[in-house]
């Protein structure tokens, strides 16, 4: 069995995860990780529990995309017909392309994202410069104007 997750949006883009067997037992955990991988071999039959935690910050509410893949195993003793083996290798092969579309529309939000921001701030940033800008044009008109004016004293 393999869980894949990647975190979308909200926050620093980093949660806890970890996968418990049917009895309960820990069987792999992720600390303050913003994508990953759990992989593992299923030893015995019943629901295993995986869980996404965000105690670290609760606040900020996350995005979290994720894919759970099982692969069916056929016992030795049954009769596997080649088309039906080809059927199973080639639905799994589906299943990981559809995984990685998934992972790259989830990167390309949060890619866009960080471009829009990028944009806002050089935005405000060049509105910023233009004002000093024309408070430092002012300020030498008014200055140089002042200086050469005649000043007489009576």
């Amino acid at each position: 069995m393999t869980v894949t997750y990647q975190v979308g949006g909200g926050g620093h883009l980093d949660i806890d995860f970890w996968l418990a067997d049917p009895e309960g037992r820990l069987l792999g955990k992720q600390v303050k990780q913003s994508t990953g991988t759990l992989s593992i071999t299923a030893e015995k039959n019943g629901r295993f529990e995986y869980c996404f935690s965000n105690q670290m910050s609760a606040i900020a509410d996350k995005i979290v995309s994720f894919n759970v893949h099982g692969i069916i195993y056929v016992g030795e003793d049954d009769v596997v017909a080649p088309i039906e083996r080809e059927i199973r290798l080639l639905a799994h092969g589906l299943a990981a392309v559809k995984d990685e579309q998934e992972y790259i529309v989830v990167r390309e939000k949060t890619h866009r994202n960080t471009a829009e921001s990028t944009n806002d701030r050089v935005k405000w940033w060049s509105v910023l410069q233009a004002v000093v800008l024309f408070a430092v044009v002012g300020w030498q008109v008014y200055y140089l104007k002042s200086f050469f004016e005649v000043k007489r004293v009576i």
